[in-house]
């Protein structure tokens, strides 16, 4: 009986802001897939209870810690076969909320720290022959939905990764980006706690009539870093419920509606 080139089993996989609400489902999900996961956040609190093989504590924001961080899980555990770039934050809404320090620091969290944590690993994996890297991004770096210096930050992403598997898919590195939609994680709780009528308005631009699910994000990942996945490098694959295919509104309000 052959395996499943959808299986992992035994491979090792490095996960940031895996005590988030899409990083708990990225690290359910490989695990349910037989990898040997790794897990980085700011706090081991926020890690415990995961059935971790390592705990990597940083704060993106700082990327000298973050590479510290990075040079020391290496030298413990070895090259992962795997890494899932996670963690990220926004805060500014629209351009009237950006100043040049706002503007700063979610580049800072959402590019520059995602680049000081892969960037040890691609030279690492790099100099073994082999590896996979996952960038979860954004709708936001393909079209604009608001979050002005994370979309920033987050496109950035996207041309990170290709760069990767420009530069360095000879010598065996793949690297793929998802970019969600909005995910139903618990950040969503205390918005929809004050305004209960928000998704009124939210789920109308999905064409599947909801909200992306944060297993839905992490089986993606999951696939990426499969051998299923192994002819696959710098692509860009929506997780997004259909936002990015077309404008739903525009069809049901302005064409329908004149019909």
């Amino acid at each position: 009986m052959t395996s499943s080139p959808f299986r992992l089993d035994g491979k090792t996989v490095l996960i940031s802001g895996a005590g988030g609400g899409i990083g708990r489902s990225l690290v359910a999900a490989f695990q349910a897939a037989g990898a040997l996961v790794a897990g980085a956040d700011r706090e081991a609190g926020m890690l415990d209870g995961m059935g971790l093989t390592h705990q990597v504590l940083f704060d993106q924001a700082d990327p000298r810690g973050t590479r510290a961080a990075i040079t020391r899980y290496l030298a413990e555990a070895g090259t992962p076969d795997a890494v899932v770039s996670n963690a990220g934050f926004t805060r500014a809404e629209v351009l009237e909320h950006l100043d040049d320090e706002i503007w700063a620091s979610e580049l800072a969290i959402n590019l520059n720290g995602a680049y000081a944590m892969t960037d040890p690993i691609v030279a690492a994996m790099a100099d073994r022959g082999s590896g996979s890297l996952v960038f979860i991004s954004s709708v936001n770096a393909i079209a604009h939905y608001g979050n002005p210096a994370y979309s920033a930050a987050k496109a950035g992403l996207v041309a990170y990764a290709k760069a990767i598997a420009i530069e360095r898919g000879g010598q065996g590195v793949r690297a793929n980006v998802i970019c969600p939609g909005s995910v139903r994680t618990p950040a969503w709780d205390h918005r929809l706690e004050a305004d209960p009528s928000l998704l009124d308005n939210v789920l109308p631009h999905y064409p599947l009539g909801r909200m992306v699910l944060p297993m839905e994000v992490a089986n993606a990942a999951v696939f990426f870093c499969s051998p299923a996945a192994s002819g696959i490098t710098g692509t860009v694959l929506p997780v997004d419920a259909g936002l990015t295919a077309g404008n739903l509104r525009f069809v049901n309000e302005v064409l329908k509606g004149n019909a």
